[in-house]
């Protein structure tokens, strides 16, 4: 599970040849979720404080998650992409 990105301890990361629809997976303090990167839904559990920092990324790096997981399926390296600061 390639590491895309880390910040305030959260850890974001994507599978090669994963399954639709596009997503990420973050993990935080024991706890995982996966988010669907067109529309933000939510599987699994996180506190409120780590999803809605994790929103506030995804709002900013929509164009590049899309291009990892394109990247992904095509089993290419992945890109990191900037924490949230």
């Amino acid at each position: 599970m390639p590491e895309i990105s880390r910040f305030y301890g959260i850890v974001v990361f994507m599978n090669y040849n994963d399954h639709l629809p596009p997503h990420f997976h973050a993990r935080y303090q024991g706890q995982e979720v996966t988010i669907e990167i067109q529309t933000g839904n939510v599987k699994g559990r996180m506190s409120k404080r780590a999803l809605r920092m994790l929103f506030e990324w995804l709002e900013k790096h929509q164009v590049e998650l899309v291009d990892n997981w394109e990247r992904a399926r095509d089993r290419q390296s992945l890109k990191k992409i900037e924490p949230l600061l």
